[in-house]
């Protein structure tokens, strides 16, 4: 069995079969979730796991060339916001109702137990050289 990393094996799965440019949505439980991604629910309850765990196992394990968040985010989630401006310098910001459009286009979909809103991140999967 492994031992480190990420053990959940359908997140290590899903990651280990994505590509150059695949989209990620790593999303809070308030998201809708639309038909076609694969999904990968990692909710327990209210928080468990918190949106900035499942985000820095997942970079840990993938390279990211870039990442866009709503806008809205700013003001109504201040620690998101810094978390994600914190991990993506050039992170773009477009309305929330963009952003959940975009998701129809994303290979995966991580759903944490984040209940803080617009705790929300689509990234842009790149290549590691």
């Amino acid at each position: 069995m492994k031992k480190s990393g990420i053990l959940n094996r359908h997140l290590s799965g899903a990651l280990a079969r994505l590509g150059h440019t695949d989209l990620v949505m790593v999303c809070d439980v308030g998201l809708p979730i639309p038909e076609g991604p694969s999904v990968v629910d990692l909710a327990f309850r209210a928080g468990v796991p918190s949106f900035a765990e499942v985000l820095k196992g997942i970079l840990d394990e993938l390279e990211v060339e870039g990442a866009v968040a709503a806008k809205e985010v700013r003001e109504a989630n201040s620690g998101a916001t810094t978390l994600l401006t914190g991990h993506f310098p050039g992170l773009e910001l477009i309305p929330h109702e963009e952003l959940k459009a975009m998701t129809r286009e994303a290979k995966l979909v991580v759903r944490t137990g984040e209940a803080k809103p617009f705790a929300n991140v689509l990234l842009r999967c790149g290549v590691p050289f």
